[in-house]
């Protein structure tokens, strides 16, 4: 190979590739590490919602009640007692005492819980409750009734939230410099979608289990408890991973050295809600940002409602909801990841940050108007569909998962990337102020802001079906102003990446200038 030719391959083996051989220590047990906290929260998701949605007197009518007044208040309460721990616990001790406490859990549901479900859910109290209250709040009276279920799917939410975003990211920032987390969270990204290729099929697996039963067994039950088996072996290599991680990366100054991590970088300060509003309000740079933000939360949220609906009626079986559930999240990942590695960066590069930015609501906006026609005019379309042996609930059941996998796998390539680089053309001061205020007002209100509309819908007008003409309304606004939005910031980013690059480039000229004014006259 010619002299030419080699840092030309090592310039593309580093793109695709950039990792040293002897960083393989370090990175492949974070990046297992990440696959089977994923792995586990992609079997906990899809169960979650098979148990809440086909449970006796439940539906999707369930699912906003739930995520408003179970799972909202439950991670406020596990995050005060987290920040109590944090004070009396080493962080290998809490992670391994967070873990233990979720796989606990997980083990006794599978064990005592689901097995003795008929004891201890209220049936005959919660016939009566419905005969008592409207029916807008028939989906709160299905909690009550099958509160087990409502506790599996609260602590299934909050792996989520604190195996992933607390534990996995907070160990990760805290171990890592910041030249190999530029090199290596891309890969840990790709671990995570990985992991939903494996998971997907297992939940297939153990869902079909049930043709392999003899009649008059609880094929539910069957799934449940090798599905949550797996849960529980997979917790159990995060443990053991972890603790190989401190014993034999930790403990090499190669990879981590406290004078090299970045602890140094400013923190963000704690801003409260009212904090956030207001200075979100002073700009209206970061006002729009956070429009994107809290726009993709509420139309993911109002969409999951009407689609598991539609879900429910396609597939009432549990380990037929199970099993559709597990090949939406092996398509999801398949397709996220063809989506980073060839979509994403492309995009951005080639046609700029707006359209990045816009592709996301457009992918929502199209989908959307097939999904909610399809639920919408049902009736209308029954024979017309039926002529390519079809049924429109069938469609809409694949339209909706369409969205889905192609909302979250361009929210990874494209809404995530944009969403970061928006802050770069800001001060200092803006880029840590305007994310504390982002992440508190959008986080709280992306994710409970469908929620709430949808149970004041259902409350409202009493079920999802008479719901659905209101949410789609109300989805496609929301995705119009997300798309103003956009636009705006748009200019405004190009606006001032412009600023910023002259100021680059007069500093050389500036500087060059004070050089030759500093020289020494020469004299005679």
């Amino acid at each position: 190979m010619s002299q030419t030719t080699q840092p030309e391959f090592g310039k593309w083996r580093s793109f695709f590739w950039p990792v040293h051989g002897f960083e393989l220590k370090k990175l492949l047990p974070m990046f297992f590490l990440f696959f089977f906290i994923n792995f586990n929260y992609t079997i906990l998701r899809d169960t979650k919602d098979a148990l809440i949605v086909t449970a006796p007197g439940s539906g999707a009518e369930a699912i906003p009640f739930l995520k408003l007044w179970g799972v909202l208040p439950a991670a406020i309460i596990f995050m005060l007692i987290y920040a109590k721990m944090s004070n009396a616990l080493s962080k290998p001790r809490l992670f391994y005492t967070t873990i233990s406490v979720f796989l606990g859990f997980f083990g006794f549901f599978a064990l005592v819980l689901y097995p003795c479900r008929e004891a201890l859910h209220p049936d005959a109290l919660c016939v009566t409750l419905r005969g008592i209250l409207p029916e807008g709040l028939s989906g709160m009276v299905a909690l009550l009734q099958n509160w087990t279920y409502a506790l599996f799917y609260i602590m299934s939410e909050l792996w989520g939230s604190v195996a992933l975003s607390l534990l996995f990211w907070g160990f990760a920032n805290d171990i890592t410099k910041v030249s190999e987390s530029k090199r290596f969270y891309a890969l840990f990204g790709i671990g995570a979608n990985i992991a939903m290729l494996v998971s997907g099929p297992t939940i297939v697996y153990f869902s079909n289990i049930r043709s392999k039963l003899p009649a008059g067994v609880d094929a539910w039950g069957v799934s449940l408890n090798y599905m949550l088996g797996f849960v529980v072996l997979s917790g159990l290599a995060i443990m053991g991973i972890y603790w190989w991680i401190n014993k034999n990366v930790l403990t090499d100054t190669r990879f981590y050295d406290s004078s090299e991590v970045k602890k140094s970088k400013k923190e963000k300060p704690k801003m409260s809600l009212k904090e956030s509003f207001a200075y979100l309000l002073r700009s209206k740079y970061i006002l729009s940002l956070a429009v994107l933000v809290i726009a993709y939360g509420v139309s993911i949220q109002l969409v999951e409602v009407t689609w598991k609906n539609q879900l429910k009626l396609q597939y009432p079986n549990p380990n037929e909801y199970s099993a559709f559930m597990g090949y939406f999240s092996t398509i999801t990942g398949a397709m996220t990841i063809l989506m980073m590695l060839f979509v994403g960066g492309n995009v951005i590069r080639r046609f700029g940050w707006g359209v990045g930015a816009q592709i996301t609501p457009i992918v929502l906006l199209v989908t959307g108007v097939g999904f909610f026609s399809f639920v919408i005019f049902r009736d209308s379309l029954t024979a017309f569909i039926a002529m390519f042996g079809s049924t429109p609930l069938l469609l809409a059941v694949l339209f909706g998962a369409a969205q889905n996998i192609m909302s979250k796998s361009s929210k990874y390539s494209l809404f995530d990337p944009t969403k970061e680089m928006a802050y770069i053309p800001l001060d200092q001061e803006s880029k840590v102020k305007g994310k504390a205020a982002i992440d508190v007002v959008g986080a709280r209100l992306g994710k409970s802001g469908g929620a709430f509309i949808n149970q004041a819908l259902i409350v409202s007008l009493g079920s999802i079906a008479a719901i659905t003409p209101y949410v789609a309304g109300i989805l496609f606004f929301i995705i119009f102003a997300w798309l103003i939005s956009a636009k705006y910031l748009s200019k405004q980013f190009n606006k001032l990446n412009a600023e910023k690059e002259s100021e680059r480039q007069e500093a050389p000229v500036e500087a060059t200038t004070v050089k030759a004014t500093a020289q020494p006259e020469p004299t005679n």
